[in-house]
């Protein structure tokens, strides 16, 4: 089994899954064994295989080690509800033991594991614990995606406060995403996420026309996110 990097967010809708798939992609053009992985995702269609969620088909699409949809995303529920509210609708328990497992079978032939998590850092699973207590449990290295709007300074530092406290983690760096375009004055609040995150950027990610891993993969193939790539937790 190769590194792992748990991808988490300031919120949901930061833009984890643009930039989780957008750096399998530029993993996978260097040459890497990567794979994308997103074990619980809610907000899911029904197809002739099964239901389907949007974010672990992009991250499959992007992977260099191809898996079944099973075991890219082992925990998939229809509604676009909580992760933990929709297993409980359908009585499915996710015990953090399982997703240990889970995660040394998905990133089994893999050099480097890509995992998004569900909303952000702390969302809770049922019965019990968080999603996040999964990279707590492996050691993962933790990437942060600030979604770049009014209130991501607080959200920002609160999450970089909960993943060091425990200090099972690595917090590898933040990643800067510019959800809404309007967000200024734009490069002093850069400024203050640095202070408050312990370094600058590791990469930023403007407001794109077409937010696809294809055109997200431009602006993170940067030499400092790639250098903290190369540091495997």
């Amino acid at each position: 089994m190769g590194g792992g990097f748990f991808v988490t967010g300031t919120d949901t809708g930061t833009g984890k899954t643009l930039v989780a798939s957008g750096l399998v992609r530029v993993l996978a053009a260097r040459g890497e064994k990567v794979v994308g992985l997103k074990p619980v995702a809610s907000g899911a269609e029904p197809t002739a295989d099964g239901l389907r969620n949007a974010d672990a088909l992009a991250l499959a699409a992007e992977s260099s080690v191809s898996l079944p949809y099973g075991l890219t995303n082992p925990w998939c529920f229809e509604p676009s509800v909580a992760p933990h509210l929709a297993a409980a609708a359908v009585g499915a328990a996710i015990a953090l033991d399982q997703l240990v497992d889970w995660y040394g079978r998905a990133s089994a032939d893999a050099r480097v594991a890509i995992v998004e998590g569900a909303g952000g850092w702390r969302v809770p699973l049922h019965p019990e614990g968080f999603l996040s207590d999964l990279p707590e449990r492996l050691g993962l290295g933790v990437i942060l995606v600030v979604g770049l709007r009014l209130g991501c300074l607080n959200h920002a530092r609160l999450t970089y406060e909960s993943v060091t406290r425990a200090g099972r983690c690595r917090f590898v760096g933040w990643i800067g995403n510019q959800v809404d375009p309007t967000f200024g004055p734009l490069e002093a609040n850069l400024a203050t996420l640095e202070q408050l995150l312990g370094g600058p950027a590791l990469a930023r990610v403007p407001t794109l026309a077409t937010p696809t891993a294809e055109s997200a993969a431009r602006w993170l193939n940067e030499p400092r996110l790639l250098a903290a790539l190369a540091r495997r937790p």
